[in-house]
């Protein structure tokens, strides 16, 4: 497989007259940006322990900040988890749990403990309980004497991995008066949970409890949280943006058609084209196909420049126009680094004010991270993977900071040392990682390759692939790109 087209590093040493002065300015219009909401750690709770006893003391904890009594079962014993829960939605109080694993002597030590903090003067005992406790033991009030006034519980969401897991929770939640949610079958991230994030949204000025040992390894659950109340979702739903998603993508720089058919035609042409292009995978697709943009924001330069780096960088103000009408047309926008003697962290800083927008993602090209005595067209770049988790180290860190919703990371890759110290490169829950590989010629040559990169990947990427519409020989059609590139990627470019 070969690289880039030559035809297009040529026009590299004339591109700095076409896409003007290196520098950053402008900035994101307000209109383009969610509402973010700066809450407080302790909004969000999460009850992740991996038996259901601990779970449903941590809800009611969340829940409530004191009640007159609660109701207890067994947490083996889903009949009585049944029946408690219908007494505690009638009597506004929590239910607790008795773990079944725990001895006979330690078994209520944790009920007895949150009926105390809850200053609680009675529990109801539903199938065989016991509870090392002085309080009276008696049912539970019914609707005609429990008054909601005396139930000091707090408005929450209250997201559940499983309701039949949890059933206890769900009870106390509706005890509470919480909204309760409950995440789709196989999903364990809200982020990818489109009704989820709906909710998160709608009662986004409540606090939120996840309930689930499903969420004990995600990640950074007050930003998940955080993010998904912007209410900003993808055209076919969720935040994450390899979940469930497919693109088809358009590259170039704006005004140089040498770079790629995006800088063939303006803002509004190119979303047009786009559009046009996406469509045709509709039919041959199994997930829902998003049209994208990949805009060159620095591009690889055949002279020095006056800061001696082989990279002309565009300002804000030249992206800016491609980036609105992507935003108005729902599509996302890959902004693509070609760093030549610079490096890709400080060109990444430049363009702050569009990663700060959701939906704006960001590409490393490690074709064009140059050497201090390399020029571009002479050798293939490299970069380490120290450099790589510098960029994806800053690039969560804006996340999380401006409570955005993922963003992905695309690094291309056409030989295996393009990225040195593969193995090492760093996850991060806001992130998706993507190696999308870009060379052009023969199909066997780009079969081969696909494979070569594949081989002692890091786990949980995904995998995006480059047609090439005069290079490859010949390029593959959206059902032959569907059906003969396994893995399916996750992102198809076009150049």
């Amino acid at each position: 497989m070969r690289s880039r087209p030559a035809r297009a590093l040529l026009a590299l040493a004339v591109t700095g007259l076409v896409v003007g002065v290196a520098g950053c300015s402008g900035s994101a219009p307000d209109t383009a940006r969610p509402t973010l909401t700066k809450a407080p750690s302790d909004t969000v709770t999460v009850a992740a322990e991996p038996d259901p006893a601990a779970r449903s003391i941590r809800a009611s904890r969340a829940l409530f900040a004191s009640a007159p009594g609660a109701v207890v079962a067994p947490s083996d014993d889903a009949e009585a988890i049944r029946h408690a829960a219908s007494a505690a939605r009638t009597a506004h109080v929590p239910v607790l749990l008795t773990d079944a694993k725990d001895t006979k002597d330690t078994k209520s030590n944790a009920v007895g403990k949150e009926l105390d903090r809850l200053d609680a003067r009675w529990y109801q005992a539903e199938g065989d309980v016991e509870v090392d406790t002085g309080l009276e033991r008696r049912a539970a009030p019914d609707a005609t004497t429990a008054a909601a006034t005396t139930r000091a519980s707090r408005p929450a969401t209250v997201v559940v991995a499983d309701r039949t897991a949890d059933a206890a929770v769900v009870g106390t939640a509706t005890a509470a008066g919480a909204h309760v949610v409950t995440m789709p079958e196989g999903v364990t991230d809200p982020a990818a949970a489109p009704d989820v994030l709906k909710a998160l949204h709608a009662h986004r000025s409540s606090p939120t409890v996840l309930v689930g040992s499903a969420f004990a390894n995600l990640g950074d659950p007050t930003w998940t949280v955080r993010a998904a109340e912007s209410g900003w979702q993808l055209p076919h739903g969720g935040q994450r943006p390899f979940d469930g998603h497919r693109y088809v993508a358009t590259y170039g720089a704006p005004g140089a058609p040498a770079l790629g058919v995006l800088g063939e035609q303006d803002p509004a042409a190119s979303v047009a084209r786009t559009k046009q292009l996406a469509a045709s995978y509709d039919s041959v697709s199994d997930e829902p196909v998003t049209p994208a943009f990949e805009l060159i924001a620095t591009v690889a330069a055949g002279s020095a420049g006056a800061d001696g780096d082989y990279s002309s960088e565009l300002p804000v103000s030249a992206l800016e126009p491609y980036v609105d009408a992507a935003h108005d047309a729902g599509m996302p926008v890959i902004i693509d680094l070609q760093p030549g003697r610079s490096d890709f962290l400080s060109q990444a800083k430049r363009y702050e004010s569009l990663l700060e927008r959701p939906g704006v993602w960001l590409a490393l090209d490690p074709e064009w991270r140059l050497g201090p005595d390399q020029v571009p067209l002479e050798q293939i770049g490299s970069v380490s993977a120290t450099e790589v988790n510098q960029v994806s180290d800053w690039l969560a860190s804006l996340v999380r900071s401006e409570g955005l919703p993922p963003k992905a990371l695309v690094l291309h890759q056409f030989r295996l040392s393009m990225i040195q110290d593969r193995s090492a490169l760093r996850s991060h829950p806001e992130l998706d990682l993507l190696i999308h590989a870009d060379g052009q010629g023969s199909q066997p040559d780009k079969q081969a390759t696909w494979k070569a990169l594949h081989a002692d990947a890091p786990a949980g990427v995904h995998w995006g692939w480059k047609n090439f519409f005069d290079e490859d020989q010949p390029m593959l059609s959206p059902s032959q790109t569907m059906d003969e590139v396994a893995p399916t990627p996750s992102l198809v470019t076009y150049q």
